[in-house]
């Protein structure tokens, strides 16, 4: 019984966390700046990780896991990146709003 509402318990995480990833996905092309896209690159790194994990635990397979612990470490140098070329940018270019299409 237990083991059941374990597998059942992991199938609706994995779930939550995809349909979370896809959020932010969405938050990633729709960023109205550059530092909002670098914080939905940061977050799917983040569902990425846990994903990984999430799947691990569900298929008993601890290499995973490796896996896991290399996506965090290149999702964490993306986002270094991002925030050095944030502070080179001049803070004018990413304040100012983007003109969307209603206008």
């Amino acid at each position: 019984m237990s083991n059941e509402l374990f597998e059942l318990s992991l199938g609706v995480l994995m779930t939550l966390v995809t349909f979370s990833l896809l959020l932010c996905f969405g938050r990633l092309l729709r960023g109205p700046n550059l530092p909002n896209r670098t914080v939905a690159f940061d977050l799917i790194s983040i569902h990425a990780v846990g994903i990984f994990v999430l799947f691990a635990v569900n298929s008993h397979s601890y290499v995973l896991l490796e896996g896991a612990i290399i996506t965090a470490v290149l999702g964490f140098l993306g986002t270094m990146m991002f925030a050095r070329a944030l502070e080179r940018f001049p803070h004018a270019r990413w304040l100012e709003r983007q003109p969307s299409e209603e206008e």
